[in-house]
């Protein structure tokens, strides 16, 4: 018989990681195990069918651009029904889309249009996925402890991009980019199943009227309102725009043409997901003080995979530059998460969460749709010397912003001085005050 001290100990979750965290990072491993070796797939889809860089980035730029184009009505939805509705639809969405991509790949002779619009599919699918889902994790923590839950999923997400692009890589070059396809319809339909089981009963439903452009209206002003939202938006619609370029469409050839093929690549951007993981990990225990100066400090390496692949550095100078910004990146994701949390409402974080993402990727589509002409006209080695040189000039730029330096961490002692401040200053002013 057993003893009691020799029973194995329960394991116990931290209290800020409740049921709808835990099935949100499980599901979103899930989804990025499958989703970062299909990126890859995706383009060399396109190769093995005989496109060129060009194409590539036309595919690349059917995805984003129904992104872009059904954004904001993906957030306004998110903000109004269950969240976790829309994120379901939208998964099982991605995995009709995939799953008919794999099935072209793998039969037959994919023609370019068939490739631009079953990824265009997948797409709006997270146009509408992204706010709900982004949504539902903000409103799935609460208090001090925010910094280390989002730092934590984060660190899952990412972990999971690790295997995810290391196995996508390996599989490409071992039985073709069809698998890697079919591998994430599969993860698409489990996560979507995870995410059925979110409960959404915490959040109060939402006052009928107004309507959809009504939603849109209050989302807007929510962002203008606050010069270090729209300030770092506006940065991001650059910075992803060129690095989205240089990952989609330069990324691959260059891997192809100088260091091997797919595999290769697939390590380098493994490298970044390992870096992630160790920026999370980092921000598990640090917490800055001025929030976005610390993040934006650590936007400045992202120009760094640009400059090595103009080189081209080899496989090992690569990946290293690609793990050093994969931790600078995580550093600025996990502040910018808590920067949200903290000042924004419950009741508009998809539509704020749907702004942030349109800034952010409302550029990328014509980046990759031009960076095979951009390449025609200056030369690969120039276009991605320029990509790293705007990735510099625009986060420099947003330091100049007063609120990006000095938005400050709002802890517990701070929000009970804020309070105490706020009650002495209505004494002061009487009932009449308080009433005027």
């Amino acid at each position: 018989m057993t003893s009691p001290a020799a029973a194995p100990r329960r394991v116990r979750r931290p209290e800020w990681a409740g049921r709808n965290y835990v099935l949100l990072t499980a599901a979103a491993i899930v989804t990025n195990l499958g989703t970062h070796g299909a990126l890859i797939a995706a383009a060399f889809a396109v190769l093995d069918a005989g496109g060129d860089g060009g194409d590539v980035g036309l595919v690349a730029a059917a995805r984003t651009l129904p992104l872009v184009l059904f954004l904001l009505i993906g957030g306004a939805i998110a903000d109004r029904v269950p969240r976790h509705r829309v994120m379901v639809a939208a998964n099982a969405l991605n995995c009709l889309s995939q799953a008919a991509f794999a099935f072209l790949v793998l039969t037959g002779d994919p023609q370019l249009w068939q490739m631009m619009l079953l990824t265009g599919l997948c797409g709006a699918g997270q146009a509408f996925f992204n706010p709900a889902a982004e949504g539902m994790l903000l409103s799935s923590v609460s208090g001090e402890q925010a910094n280390r839950a989002f730092a934590l999923f984060r660190m899952a997400m990412h972990g999971a991009a690790i295997g995810g692009a290391a196995l996508g890589g390996a599989l490409i070059a071992a039985v073709g980019p069809g698998w890697v396809l079919a591998i994430d319809a599969a993860a698409f339909a489990l996560a979507g199943a995870l995410r059925a089981f979110l409960d959404v009963s915490h959040i109060a439903p939402r006052e009928p009227g107004g309507g959809m452009l009504s939603d849109l209206r209050e989302g807007w002003r929510e962002v203008i309102g606050r010069p270090w939202l729209w300030s770092i938006v506006l940065q991001f619609s650059v910075v992803v725009a060129v690095v989205g370029a240089a990952e989609a469409v330069y990324g691959p050839l260059v891997a192809e043409d100088e260091l091997g093929g797919a595999a290769p690549w697939g390590l380098a951007l493994a490298a970044f997901g390992a870096g992630t993981v160790g920026g999370a990990l980092v921000m598990m225990r640090w917490k800055p003080r001025r929030l976005l100066l610390a993040g934006t400090l650590c936007v400045f390496p992202l120009a760094l995979p640009s400059a090595a692949l103009a080189v081209p550095l080899p496989v090992a100078g690569l990946a290293a530059v690609m793990f050093f910004s994969g931790i600078a990146i995580e550093v600025f994701g996990v502040s910018w998460m808590t920067a949200l949390h903290q000042e924004i409402p419950e009741e508009k974080f998809s539509r704020v969460s749907a702004y942030d993402w349109f800034g952010s990727v409302a550029m990328l589509p014509l980046a990759t749709a031009v960076a095979g002409p951009v390449e025609s006209l200056v030369g690969r080695h120039e276009a991605l010397w320029g990509c790293a040189a705007l990735v510099v000039l625009v986060t420099a730029a947003v330091l100049f912003v007063p609120d990006v330096r000095n938005l400050t961490r709002r802890t517990h002692e701070v929000a009970k001085a804020e309070a105490a401040a706020l009650a002495v200053s209505a004494d002061a002013e009487g009932p009449a005050g308080r009433l005027g």
